[in-house]
């Protein structure tokens, strides 16, 4: 059975949480460009308070101790391997694509905890911050600094008529008064050329002509798809319009047998968030073991079916905006349900680690 290779193309929740329940049962490798796994959800809360950096950057070493880690990035596939920029040829009987969201973001978990302190200090020693960015990332992050730091003047530009607009507007309506109850500034319908802004220069445009004061700015608006390296590939007919990758139900890539793909790349039709890729990791990995193990268990496969639009944004410490299929709610309640640990103790365990880390060096 552990005769099987298996290789896992991205180290994000789907890829880190797949590659931990898989380890054990197949010969697992899992090539990531960076050497540790972050949660995404709680990152904006590590740059008020550094020190959760050091419970959400956790080296993949730490939960993935018994395959093959590759720190580099996968460039190409072929119907027997995986090709990666640092000239190494990876076969695989199963591959599983998990490349999510591309992200400039450093190697070592040092760097990436020392990048969440410099943004620390950036929010810090300003007086108003600028948040290019109206989506969940930005609303987060202007709640958090708002809560934390009342004193700050903070503005959010968002180049959309509504904030949140991948929920439904009475979610969007709640959050603006709030964020106005919090003194945030929103701007809607407008951009910030951020091109031709020069470092150190504390004024910022908008596309409607207004002057913005801030003196420091951070940029929340959307990553693109992690799949460009697949379009030369032999899946390039697999992507859809928009650069996802078309699954079944098993979350195979279409018309392939021995290729998954699970996460925010894939074409399921569902709110791209961290719960749901989670449950494609933990599909998948039944599914594979299925297969690992023939004799025909392939016909007992599991199938996905796309979640409903539920989804909690959490607005500081104590409080939160939540859409369930039949209400939309703020305040006290989504806050408990998220907020308080944005469920970074739950995922850790979920990795098989202590929910609290006890000083380690970074």
């Amino acid at each position: 059975m552990a005769d099987k290779k298996v290789v896992i193309v991205g180290g994000g929740v789907a890829g880190a949480i797949l590659a931990k329940n898989l380890q054990h049962q197949a010969n697992v490798t899992l090539i990531d460009p960076k050497e540790y796994f972050e949660i995404p959800w709680a990152s904006l809360r590590a740059l008020v308070e550094p020190s959760v950096a050091e419970r959400i950057v956790i080296n993949h070493r730490e939960y993935f101790t018994k395959g093959d880690l590759v720190t580099s990035t996968a460039v190409s596939i072929s119907e027997t391997e995986v090709s990666t920029e640092d000239g190494n040829q990876i076969p695989y009987d199963y591959l599983v694509i998990a490349t999510g969201h591309t992200e400039a973001i450093p190697k070592t978990r040092t760097e990436r905890i020392d990048q969440y302190i410099a943004g620390n200090e950036r929010i810090k020693s300003a007086s108003s911050v600028l948040i290019v960015g109206g989506g969940p990332t930005g609303v987060e992050l202007a709640a958090e600094i708002a809560v934390d730091f009342p004193e700050k003047k903070v503005t959010i530009v968002h180049k959309g008529s509504r904030l949140l607009e991948y929920i439904g507007p009475k979610a969007s309506r709640k959050t603006l008064k709030w964020l106005k109850s919090k003194k945030v500034d929103v701007k809607l319908e407008q951009s910030v050329d951020l091109d031709s802004h020069t470092d150190g220069d504390k004024t910022y445009q908008t596309s409607a002509g207004e002057t913005i004061e801030a003196d420091t700015h951070f940029v929340s608006t959307g990553k693109p798809i992690g799949s460009a390296w697949l379009r030369e590939t032999l899946l390039k007919d697999a992507l859809d319009g928009d650069g996802r990758v078309k699954v079944d139900e098993y979350l195979r890539v279409k018309g392939r047998d021995n290729i998954f793909a699970i996460g925010d790349i894939t074409d399921v039709q569902e709110i791209k968030q961290g719960v749901y890729a989670q449950a494609h990791a933990n599909l998948v990995a039944k599914n594979l073991k299925l297969l690992i193990e023939g004799g025909g268990k392939e016909r007992k496969l599991g199938t996905y079916k796309a979640q409903p639009p539920i989804s909690i944004v959490s607005l500081g410490r104590k409080q939160g905006v939540a859409q369930f299929p039949l209400i939309t709610i703020i305040g006290r309640l989504p806050g408990i349900i998220k907020s308080g640990d944005l469920f970074v103790g739950k995922t850790r365990k979920d990795l098989g680690l202590e929910a609290n880390v006890k000083k380690e060096k970074a």
